[in-house]
């Protein structure tokens, strides 16, 4: 039983060490971040940035047209909230078309593409779920808090494409691993 424990224990720590592990720095800037479900989690993503001093612009309903011609990195700052989609006058399935139409122009300007979700748990749920399902699989690079990953659709739907992972405890130690991601 004592070895099992062990075991058990010795895995929880490699698959930490894995999940928080930085990756090499492949981001140029200047970036744009965008609210994807239009959660307030833009502002907290907007504060990381400028403490990591990270050039950046913000424009939570830019439209794939409207990608600037000078942004060569796409940050997508992920959570749903039907009150913020309300006060942003646009429905689910319009937020859901531009995201959509958003990646894919991201990738035809060949942009990078990090998915931040800073919420956790709380920003979970069957809305913030069908946004992370359309952008974690378009990304270089996903940060999440972990408490947001407990049922690991992060990990999931990263995994067929080996998109990294990177978990935090909190969200103000997502600002080290947004940083070290641009060169």
């Amino acid at each position: 039983m004592r070895r099992i424990t062990v075991l058990i224990a010795t895995l929880a720590v490699a698959v930490s060490a894995v999940s928080a592990q930085a990756t090499a720095a492949f981001a140029d800037r200047p970036a744009l971040l965008t609210s994807i479900g239009q959660s307030a989690d833009l502002e907290m993503v907007k504060v990381l940035l400028g403490r990591a001093k990270i050039q950046f612009a913000s424009d939570p309903l830019v439209k794939a047209a409207g990608l600037p011609a000078g942004a060569r990195t796409l940050i997508l700052s992920v959570g749903g909230s039907s009150k913020g989609l309300g006060a942003a006058g646009i429905s689910t399935d319009e937020e859901m078309a531009r995201s959509k139409a958003l990646i894919k122009r991201a990738r035809e300007l060949g942009m990078k593409i990090i998915v931040i979700h800073v919420g956790g748990e709380a920003r979970r749920g069957t809305l913030s779920d069908a946004f992370i399902e359309v952008c974690v699989p378009a990304g270089d690079l996903v940060i999440v808090v972990a408490d947001g990953d407990k049922d690991g659709i992060f990990e999931k739907l990263a995994a067929p494409t080996r998109i990294p992972v990177i978990k935090v405890a909190k969200i103000t130690a997502a600002g080290a691993p947004l940083a070290a991601a641009f060169k």
